[in-house]
């Protein structure tokens, strides 16, 4: 460390820029996803400053866009459950940040995001004013960017402040409901000096961690127990191994199917006996106790109704959602804790309860098994059908699924491959596009899952258009850059899929239904993917018979194995 002039004896100060940094590797951030600007200066003089000093910090990684370094901080997060930084380039970049914050946000993902202020001086400090876009760029309310998103902001005024407001940030992101938090950094004081005392000590706040109350996991765990016809629903996976190992064997024993509607993550295998299709309304036909897991929308009220006298328990590190102002799911126990502590609590509750019910619980498993087990072979059936050219999203997953049989591998599904033809074993084996429908999230998403797990398989799966959502030459560009040896499968029906089968929901007789080319859905003509892929060194191929499509996933996982690049194959699909 170095003294600056006018400093008292003895102290040791830093560029306050390289402070931040190095208080961020304190509290745990393994890196910073990083697009840099004109703020940026006191940032890297701070990174260069602390390598010629052998001061540890994370490591900062370039990203070509800023989507891109959200998505992979997302990714990074669902690999280890730490939380990780993105730096952005004053309202610009932070604009850019916007809807990976969306996302971050409606799937508790916390990330410190900050990003650089325009100077607040025209002259007389470092770090003043130089260039028009000191001026150009500037904002009354530059945080209301990502306000909405964020569960707090801040600005940094001075130096000092570094420690705590880093420890602030990390302890708020990670509490539960977790989610990302934003920080802006006016240039003069990133110049500024630092006292670097402290910097690497332990965080001085812990992040605030909900748990189950006793009374409210008693009765939930009476009504599960007493229901004629209990069902799960499951959108946010279990939380952990532990908290799936948990509802598998909850649900097993009970005799409870488990509904993964619109699910983003896995909860249960989806060859569990217990695992149910994802239609809903058979089983809320039925249902007397609902047990909904970490769900935003477990059905669709339109379409779907509650049983009269239906009793329904809501778990979730958010039960009510309070962040949706219209959500109106019934909720006569909540359970406000991570998924995964809540599942364990749970069984640990009921398993002195089932001497008492085992002939009704097992009398429902063997129903539910044989119920599930018919209605997978009909899933199953469908798919292999869908062979041919072009060949069906079913048939791509049934044979992507084939593919990965055996391999320690997670799937991204962003618009792609559909779940429900996938043999999926494990709680990092599926993911799903956030339900607040940002595309372009899948693709730096695996990047990220990639950096931080690199002896897994990791596969983003994406549509067409979310593939042109995500950059991809920013991305493809990351992947080499990084080393990042992801497969990537693009099902192109070249159309907005999504868009024309909301169509089709509202209007399935109107004149939008019977036109040979329905408005504002065609992405036609479609750019050639397998030369944008090749532009940055990746192996990529198109495959447009069903027929090819095994042998063509097994050549890019052995190129993978073999050459550790980027694969990337352009599936064509039915619209």
């Amino acid at each position: 460390m170095r003294r600056h002039e006018g400093d008292p004896a003895g102290t040791s100060v830093m560029t306050a820029g390289g402070a931040l940094l190095a208080r961020l590797k304190a509290v745990g951030v393994d890196y910073i996803f990083a697009n840099s600007g004109t703020d940026f200066p006191p940032i890297i003089e701070g990174l260069a400053e602390a390598e010629a000093k052998g001061i540890d910090l994370p490591q900062a990684l370039i990203m070509p866009h800023e989507s891109a370094a959200m998505g992979m901080a997302h990714g990074y997060f669902l690999a280890t459950g730490r939380a990780q930084a993105v730096m952005a380039h004053t309202n610009v970049g932070l604009a850019n940040c916007a809807i990976g914050a969306i996302n971050a946000a409606m799937e508790h993902i916390p990330v410190l995001l900050f990003s650089g202020r325009t100077p607040v001086t025209e002259r007389g400090h470092k770090g003043s004013r130089t260039v028009p876009i000191g001026w150009g760029q500037e904002m009354r309310d530059q945080a209301a960017l990502v306000r909405e998103a964020c569960k707090w902001d801040d600005e940094l005024r001075v130096p000092e402040h570094i420690p705590q407001m880093v420890d602030r940030a990390y302890a708020i992101a990670n509490s539960t409901p977790r989610g990302p938090v934003y920080m802006s950094l006016p240039r003069e004081v990133l110049c500024q000096p630092c006292p670097t005392e402290g910097l690497d000590a332990p965080a001085t706040m812990a992040p605030a961690l909900a748990s189950p109350a006793p009374m409210a996991v008693a009765e939930a765990a009476r009504l599960l127990a007493e229901a004629e016809s209990p069902v799960i629903f499951a959108q946010r996976g279990a939380g952990s191994a532990e908290g799936f190992a948990a509802l598998a064997s909850l649900a097993d024993v009970w005799g409870i199917p488990v509904c993964q509607y619109w699910a983003v993550q896995l909860a249960m295998a989806t060859d569990h006996p217990m695992a149910a299709q994802a239609d809903p309304k058979p089983l809320l036909d039925k249902a007397d106790v609902v047990l909904v897991l970490d769900a935003l929308a477990p059905w669709s009220p339109d379409a779907h109704s509650l049983r009269s006298g239906c009793k329904v328990v809501q778990l979730a590190q958010d039960p009510l959602y309070q962040r949706q102002p219209v959500r109106y799911f019934r909720a006569d126990v909540t359970l406000a804790c991570d998924v995964d502590a809540g599942l364990l609590a749970l069984k640990a509750a009921m398993d002195p309860l089932l001497p008492i019910y085992r002939t009704k619980a097992e009398r429902n498993a063997r129903d539910v098994a044989a119920h599930n087990r018919a209605a997978r072979a009909a899933v199953l059936e469908t798919a292999r059908r869908g062979s041919g050219t072009p060949m069906t999203k079913d048939f791509v997953s049934l044979t992507l699924s084939a593919a990965l049989a055996g391999r320690d591998a997670t799937v991204l599904s962003e618009l792609g491959c559909p779940m429900a033809p996938m043999t999926l074993a494990h709680h990092q084996a599926w993911y799903q596009e956030p339900h607040s429908g940002g595309l372009g999230w899948s693709f730096p998403a695996a990047l990220g899952m990639q950096l931080a797990r690199r002896d897994r398989l990791v596969v983003a799966t994406m549509g067409d258009g979310s593939y042109m959502f995500a950059n991809p030459v920013a991305c493809h560009q990351i992947a080499e850059a990084l080393d990042l040896p992801i497969l990537l499968l693009i099902v192109n029906n070249a159309e907005w899929g999504a868009v024309r089968q909301s169509v089709l929901g509202l209007y399935p007789d109107g004149y939008a239904a019977k036109t040979n080319r329905m408005p504002l859905t065609a992405l036609s003509p479609v750019p050639d993917f397998v030369k944008v892929a090749e532009a940055s060194r990746a192996y990529a191929r198109r495959v447009t018979d069903g027929a090819a499509l095994a042998g063509a996933i097994a050549e890019a996982i052995a190129h993978i194995e073999t050459k550790r690049t980027l694969a990337l194959i352009d599936v064509q699909v039915r619209a």
